[in-house]
């Protein structure tokens, strides 16, 4: 296949992120490379939404702190961006909702309809201004002139740039205003585009607590949106989905990740993270970024059980 011929994607990772791990930057870089790996998909991007504040779990820290550690995190990464969107709601959102938001905001930027696992797109997905101006990425002999995956998230994060406004309190985050009108400001090549939720298999493994997750929204997450798993603790997700009726049922739009299923990563989680803080266990070191350590320790988080 050709790059252009792939499927284009941007993986979707919600959660608390109370605080971000090691392990959740590994999932998306794991991800990546299992997809790149299929020849099938060109992962161009990776977006942390964490939940809002009003999620009621406990020793959740506010927003502002999480969001900073998110930041802190991934501010290394020229491909996983943080959005603080599902924060500045007024109230909790689901995981549905967060992600028909991504998608509705993809198409605002675009200018074209995004494509979901059963009803490919068959029309251009990364933007088409109706001017004369030549695309950014023609078809030319020479590969540096051809577009990858780096640039074309460049140019997607520019054109949301364009409409993006500072929110207080939390001034190094920028916010989209999602009734901006965006105009023409960029053209891309025609490409299919898809929004995946990232995810590990503890999440996959909730689709099966009874009353947890609506039916409906599983159906839109599993069916329309289609899911990538990175196994925890070696988890036996062949199992888990064999217990939920709607994951069988769509089970050919779920991608689990295969590759070294005992990765010292695969093990690390925010609740050993928080316990070895509060415990001055040395191993934190091992579970968190520096920066995010140094975040932790000034802003006094995590320091004793209620975080």
């Amino acid at each position: 296949m050709t790059e252009k011929s792939k499927t284009h994607v941007i993986l979707l990772s919600c959660g608390s992120f109370n605080p971000i791990t090691k392990g959740h930057i590994h999932m998306f870089e794991k991800a990546r490379d299992y997809l790149h790996k299929t020849g099938r998909y060109i992962v161009i991007g990776g977006i942390i939404s964490p939940v809002h504040e009003s999620y009621g779990k406990p020793g959740l820290v506010p927003s502002r702190h999480r969001l900073n550690m998110c930041q802190l995190a991934v501010q290394s990464s020229d491909w996983i961006r943080v959005d603080p969107w599902e924060c500045y709601q007024d109230t909790w959102q689901t995981t549905c909702s967060v992600l028909e938001h991504h998608r509705d905001l993809m198409k605002r930027v675009t200018g074209c309809i995004l494509s979901n696992v059963n009803t490919p797109s068959t029309t251009p997905v990364i933007g088409q201004p109706q001017n004369q101006t030549p695309p950014i990425y023609q078809n030319h002999n020479n590969m540096n002139h051809k577009p990858t995956a780096v640039k074309l998230w460049g140019k997607v994060s520019e054109s949301l740039g364009k409409i993006c406004c500072v929110r207080p309190h939390i001034e190094r985050f920028t916010f989209v205003d999602e009734n901006a009108n965006l105009g023409t400001a960029v053209r891309y090549e025609e490409i299919e585009l898809r929004i995946l939720l990232l995810c590990g298999s503890d999440l996959l493994e909730s689709f099966c607590i009874p009353g947890l997750w609506k039916d409906s929204d599983m159906e839109v997450i599993v069916g329309d949106f289609g899911i990538v798993v990175v196994p925890r603790d070696a988890a036996d997700t062949e199992r888990i989905m064999n217990h939920s009726s709607v994951l069988r049922k769509y089970k050919d739009n779920i991608v689990v990740v295969k590759d070294d299923l005992h990765h010292p990563m695969s093990i690390v989680s925010s609740t050993k993270s928080r316990l070895a803080l509060q415990h001055g266990d040395g191993h934190v070191v091992d579970y968190l970024s520096q920066p995010v350590i140094d975040y932790i320790l000034q802003s006094q988080l995590y320091i004793n059980a209620s975080g």
